[in-house]
């Protein structure tokens, strides 16, 4: 006795199979969301670049012309005066100087205070050891404006106010460094830890040789944004440093706006001069940045 099996009617599918997506839904929702990305990505760079070519160009115009009309962007004489008075009438070359040791010193300290930390937090087991990591994690959620008295009269009984150790040392103690290498320390695989210490490595050698080395992208990413902190802090160097030839960048052009006849032109170019090694800093290392942020977890 033959069975027949009747086959499927056309336009049905059989339990089995599952129906494919749609191509041209996937191309169409991808494209919107191209653009959409691509929007934002547009308004968030003009509102940042926009400021800063309006500073470029009003530093190339004559005080006169920009009195007489301040809201054109175009001039009959394009000169670099202001450049050359704001260098001339002001120790902008100190103000650099300054920022530029505070910043690396800040750096360094920051880099190997946290990492040290971020890996005692890790591998070390000690009393009290989610108590201190829990107190970093509500250092994130104290303003800076609320230590400003405390640490002020703590530098002055240490004798440490007009120094760079005064603008330093409250900044080496970051909780979002700290942050930083603890998540990327923790992903460390515990079995080359453990294959250190069965080979007789102490820890300052686990930490110098092995930590610290698959670590560079935090590292990179820490040092990074910690400069670029450091370089534009302005409340706690204006409070500490009073001398004019100590102050930073952020500082001594505070000072440059003040009076009843501001001079544009030179304020707007003592402006470009300090956000000028900033920019080349994100454009030189925006790579290092991207992927340090990236391989911490942190998005």
């Amino acid at each position: 006795m033959s069975t027949v099996v009747a086959a499927p009617a056309a336009g049905t599918e059989s339990s089995g199979t599952r129906r494919p997506r749609r191509g041209g839904e996937q191309d169409a929702s991808g494209k919107l969301f191209n653009r959409l990305a691509a929007t934002c990505v547009t308004l968030f760079a003009l509102i940042w670049l926009v400021p800063f070519l309006w500073a470029l160009i009003t530093s190339l115009r004559p005080n006169e012309e920009i009195a007489a009309n301040p809201t054109t962007p175009w001039s009959d004489d394009w000169n670099l005066d202001a450049y050359s008075y704001a260098w001339n009438s002001s120790p902008l070359g100190w103000w650099y100087v300054n920022s530029f040791v505070i910043s690396t010193l800040t750096v360094v300290f920051t880099v190997v205070v946290c990492s040290m930390a971020a890996f005692a937090l890790v591998n070390l087991d000690f009393r009290g050891k989610y108590v201190v990591f829990g107190l970093v994690l509500a250092g994130l959620m104290v303003p800076v404006e609320a230590l400003v008295l405390p640490q002020f009269l703590e530098f002055r009984t240490l004798g440490l106010l007009g120094t760079y150790w005064a603008v330093i040392l409250p900044s080496v103690a970051l909780p979002v460094a700290l942050l930083v290498f603890h998540s990327f320390i923790r992903a460390i695989p515990v079995a080359l830890i453990e294959a250190a210490r069965l080979d007789g490595a102490g820890w300052w050698r686990i930490y110098s040789q092995i930590a610290m080395p698959l670590s560079r992208p935090a590292i990179s990413a820490v040092a990074i944004l910690t400069f670029i902190t450091s370089w534009n802090a302005f409340l706690w160097p204006l409070l500490v440093l009073t001398q004019t030839k100590s102050q930073t960048i952020p500082v001594g052009l505070s000072s440059l706006v003040g009076g009843s006849a501001i001079q544009y032109a030179e304020t707007m170019a003592s402006a470009v001069l300090g956000i000028l090694p900033l920019l080349a800093v994100f454009l030189v290392l925006q790579r290092q940045i991207a992927q340090g942020v990236a391989n911490t977890g942190i998005k």
